[in-house]
C-alpha cells in the first residue's frame, strides 16, 4: 500500500475512477492543466486528454447545470466547485433539479454525478473561504452528502459516489488535505456510503465527528484516556443517508454522548444526531446530549482559532458528560 495525504488520495481515486470508466469526466474552475488551486486535479488533463478533463467559466451554476445534462445522458461528471463557499449560485440547480431528477420523472431519469468542494476552516481563509454547509444539503432528500477523515476513506468514498446512480456532494475537509497521511490500497476499491467508522473503542462517552474534527476528537480522546475516561470516536463520514442503526448502538453503548462540528451551533448537524437520539434511544441516555460546535457567526479571519471547535473544548464536554 502507498502512503498517501488526504488531498493525493482524492486524486489517485478521481485517476482510478476514469481508468476504469471512460464515460468518467472531471471539470471546474482552473482544474484542467493547473491541476485546482489545490493540485486535487493535478496530472489529469495530461493522462487522460482536454475532453475527460477541463476548465470552465467561473460559473457555478453553469458547471453544476452541465453535469447534470451530461448525467442524463450516460456520462458519469465530477464537477468541481473551487471552494465550498461558491456554491451557492448553484444551490437551486442542485436542490431543484439533481436532486429531484428521479423523483419528478418517475425513476425514468437519474442524476449520476459527484459535485467535489472542500469545505472548513483550517486554512485562515477568512468568511468566504471557510464556510461548512453540510447541514443545507442534508436537508434535501435524493442528494448523498459524504465527509471522508483519512486517505483510505477519500479514495474509497470518492469511487462509491461516482459509481452510485444518484447524486453526491462530495465534501472535502481542506484542513486535512495535507495534514493527515496514510495506507491506500491500489487499484479500485470503495467504501459504503452510509457507514459509520469506528476510530477509537471506548465505553464511557461516545463522542461523533466528521471531516477535520476528527482527528480533533481523537486527541481529546487520548487525553480523556489518561484521567480514566474511556472514549468512543465514531466518524460519521456519510451524513446523508446516515446510518442511524451504527449511530444508536455507539450511543447506547455509552449512554453519554458529544456531537462535534465546525459548522456554526444553530441548526447544525449535531442537532439532527442529538434528536435521532432523544427520539430512539432515550431511555439508555446517562447525560444530556452535549454539542461542541462552531459559533452562530459568520466564520472569523484573525479569530479562527478561537472559532473552530479544537480537544480542549471537545475534552471539557467529555468530562461534563461524564461527571453528569
Amino acid at each position: 500500500m502507498a502512503i498517501l495525504t488526504l488531498l493525493q488520495a482524492v486524486n489517485e481515486g478521481l485517476k482510478t475512477a476514469m481508468r476504469d470508466d471512460s464515460n468518467v469526466l472531471v471539470f471546474g474552475e482552473d482544474v484542467g492543466p493547473k491541476g485546482g488551486v489545490f493540485l486535487a486535479t493535478e496530472g489529469l488533463t495530461s493522462e487522460f486528454g482536454e475532453e475527460r478533463c477541463f476548465d470552465t467559466p467561473l460559473s457555478e451554476d453553469g458547471i453544476v447545470g452541465a453535469a447534470i445534462g451530461m448525467a442524463m445522458n450516460g456520462l458519469r461528471p465530477v464537477a468541481e466547485i473551487q471552494f465550498q463557499d461558491f456554491i451557492f449560485p448553484a444551490f437551486d440547480q442542485i436542490v431543484s433539479e439533481a436532486a429531484k431528477l428521479r423523483y419528478r420523472s418517475g425513476g425514468q431519469y437519474t442524476a449520476p454525478m459527484v459535485i467535489r468542494t472542500p469545505y472548513g476552516g483550517g486554512i485562515r481563509g477568512g468568511l468566504y473561504h471557510s464556510q461548512s454547509g453540510e447541514a443545507y444539503f442534508c436537508h434535501t432528500p435524493g442528494l448523498k452528502v459524504v465527509t471522508p477523515s483519512t486517505p483510505h476513506d477519500a479514495k474509497g468514498l470518492l469511487i462509491a459516489a461516482i459509481q452510485d446512480p444518484d447524486p453526491v456532494l462530495f465534501l472535502e475537509p481542506k484542513a486535512l488535505y495535507r495534514s493527515v497521511k496514510g495506507e491506500v490500497p491500489e487499484g479500485s476499491y470503495t467504501v459504503d456510503l452510509s457507514t459509520t467508522r469506528t476510530v477509537r473503542e471506548g465505553d464511557a462517552v461516545t463522542v461523533f465527528c466528521y471531516g477535520a474534527m476528527v482527528p480533533v476528537c481523537e486527541k481529546a480522546a487520548e487525553q480523556a484516556e489518561e484521567s480514566g475516561i474511556s472514549v468512543e470516536v465514531i466518524d460519521l463520514r456519510t451524513l446523508y443517508p446516515l446510518d442511524e442503526q451504527g449511530v444508536l448502538a455507539a450511543a447506547k453503548k455509552t449512554g453519554r454522548v458529544v456531537t462535534v462540528h465546525e459548522a456554526p451551533r444553530f441548526c447544525g448537524y449535531a442537532a439532527e444526531i442529538s434528536a435521532i437520539i432523544a427520539e430512539r434511544a432515550i431511555e439508555y441516555m446517562e447525560a444530556p446530549v452535549t454539542r461542541v460546535t462552531g459559533f452562530d457567526t459568520p466564520f472569523p479571519n484573525t479569530l479562527e482559532h478561537h472559532y473552530l471547535p479544537d480537544h480542549r473544548r471537545v475534552l471539557d464536554a467529555i468530562e461534563r458528560v461524564h461527571a453528569f
